[in-house]
């Protein structure tokens, strides 16, 4: 695997990020030769990566009111559909040259923020396209107390079934917290990641007709923590588990076919430890799931390490732990095609290493392809046919006090077999 520096192009000044998470704040997509790129005032901008030399050029900019940040973004219907965090929460859908379509409003539906608080605003989790539907997951969370004066989480939520026209098709309403969002002709799943209140279910599969649940599965354990990301298969599904810390292979049923230890808890130097599994990408070849952030199980600041954080895991079709690979820090999300996995290193609030910033490139069968160094924190990504782009935010952790990194876009060619039998 090598490492290499990739053309680049500006996308403008933005406040670093800092050693905790701030979250997503940016998002990134591919559409035929274009990148488009969600920034974090809320702005679209395209640029041409079609070139196989030069940086990403840019192609037009499409500006918004207000100050949202746009954390999702997906191909639909020729064009391209965003998600916003911000206080109307917002999906947008553009035409390939950045004119708006239409717009809705998924705070008419969650409420308006508790604060103006950017964990409090509407949010936008997952955006997902199938055919000519494009189907969006939208959370608000709120504190609340009880009569005994308990504080507790409260969500409200909303998956959308979308029309090219932005005719709501259908809409399916719960209190738990959408983190991920798969589909497929006949299917949309629906990850949970957190269940506080009367919904207990991690992953719920949808009719995509109509959006009646056709089943359900959950990891079974204690506390609100159910699952990180869903990954459809034509039978069944794969999940990344909250619960247990494990993946699973589900039949079409919701039946388990069999499940993985990933980062389960784990004694080191005397501190058990944990890191949650955040994500997977499956196909018939395989699957990979990748973990985060190391947790104690008491407290929350540890010196331990789990062996497993911030691990990509290759699985078998049969379940077997085929390889691991690291990640380098926390990944919002993956850029997926086919058997390619683009993975965002952003930030290790834990040992903030700057040498550990990359953009990694994997191959479900075969683990990892390619690496590509950069100075911020990677945090978002996207890939296909053979072309990466991914975002990179300024970041200074607090006990160095130096800013690394800047606010622009990479474009890295993938050169692997995989590619290339594609062409």
């Amino acid at each position: 695997m090598s490492s290499q520096r990739a053309p680049t192009a500006d996308l403008g000044e933005l406040d670093p990020a800092r050693s905790r998470h701030q979250g997503r704040r940016s998002a990134v997509t591919l559409i035929d030769g274009l990148a488009v790129v969600g920034t974090a005032d809320g702005d679209l901008m395209a640029f041409d990566v079609s070139s196989d030399a030069g940086p990403p050029r840019p192609r037009w900019q499409s500006d918004t009111d207000g100050e949202p940040s746009v954390v999702s973004a997906v191909p639909f219907d020729g064009g391209v559909v965003v998600g916003e965090r911000s206080a109307r929460g917002e999906i947008r859908c553009h035409d390939a040259d950045g004119d708006l379509r239409w717009r809705y409003e998924t705070r008419t539906d969650l409420g308006e923020a508790q604060q103006e608080t950017r964990f409090l605003l509407p949010f936008v989790a997952s955006l997902t396209t199938n055919g000519d539907r494009c189907y969006a997951a939208a959370r608000r969370y709120e504190r609340r107390t009880d009569d005994d004066g308990t504080d507790l989480r409260h969500f409200e939520s909303v998956v959308y079934a979308f029309a090219p026209d932005g005719t709501i098709d259908w809409t399916y309403r719960t209190d738990g917290s959408p983190i991920s969002l798969d589909a497929d002709d006949g299917r949309v799943a629906v990850a949970y990641n957190r269940c506080p209140g009367d919904h207990q279910h991690g992953l719920v599969v949808l009719d995509a007709d109509d959006g009646d649940p056709r089943w359900m599965w959950d990891p079974g354990t204690d506390g609100q923590r159910r699952v990180g990301d869903v990954a459809l298969l034509d039978d069944g599904a794969v999940v990344s588990s909250h619960g247990d810390y494990c993946g699973y292979r589900l039949e079409s049923d919701g039946r388990e076919r069999w499940s993985v230890p990933l980062a389960t808890p784990t004694d080191v130097d005397g501190d058990t430890v944990y890191a949650y599994p955040n994500h997977v990408h499956a196909t018939e070849a395989g699957a990979v799931f990748v973990t985060g952030n190391t947790y104690p199980e008491e407290g929350r600041e540890t010196d331990a390490r789990h062996p497993s954080e911030h691990t990509a895991i290759g699985v078998s079709p049969d379940g077997d732990r085929r390889w691991d690979a690291p990640v380098g820090g926390f990944a919002s999300g993956l850029g997926t095609d086919g058997s390619l996995l683009a993975v965002p290193g952003a930030q290790n609030f834990r040992d903030r290493d700057a040498d550990d910033h990359a953009l990694r490139l994997f191959d479900i069968a075969d683990g990892p392809l390619d690496t590509l160094d950069t100075d911020g924190v990677v945090t978002a990504a996207a890939v296909a046919d053979g072309t990466a782009v991914a975002v990179e935010e300024p970041v200074v952790y607090h006990d160095e006090g130096r800013e690394r990194g800047a606010y622009r876009l990479h474009r890295v060619e993938i050169e692997s077999e995989t590619v290339r039998s594609r062409r």
